[in-house]
């Protein structure tokens, strides 16, 4: 069973803005240190980004999957497509942490890597809003 902030809408909206929003900051600092030519403080902003995106973001994906979504679909089993496309959602944001990770050990800190950061951004603030729209009603 999941704790009750995954089943509750402000609760769990509280959680993506919180999450989306520290992505969001350090994705800037990542930008502002390659802007000031800080090259390698820069490198050490994406490794903890990364980190940032798996203990905060993942981890989230991961308790919504090991609990919230079996019950959501218990309760209204008219939800199983949206949560098969949720899921979906989840398992993206994962492929491009590790597409993020693969690139920063081969090639180091990239404009490639700059454009999986944002499109980590994106994916998750469409996946919140849909997730939110499609479970809560909202």
């Amino acid at each position: 069973m999941s704790g009750p902030s995954l089943r509750q809408l402000h609760a769990h909206h509280a959680i993506h803005q919180g999450g989306l929003s520290g992505a969001v900051a350090k994705t800037e600092e990542v930008e502002e240190l390659l802007a000031l030519q800080e090259v390698e403080v820069a490198r050490q902003a994406a490794d903890h980004l990364i980190e940032y995106w798996e203990t905060r973001i993942l981890s989230h994906a991961d308790a919504e999957e090991d609990g919230f979504y079996q019950e959501m679909t218990g309760k209204k089993p008219h939800l199983s497509d949206a949560v098969v496309r949720l899921k979906r959602d989840h398992e993206l944001l994962r492929i491009i942490v590790q597409d993020v990770k693969s690139t920063l050990a081969e090639d180091g800190l990239t404009s490639e890597v700059l454009h999986q950061f944002h499109a980590l951004l994106v994916v998750n603030a469409i996946h919140s809003r849909d997730e939110e729209r499609l479970l809560f009603g909202e």
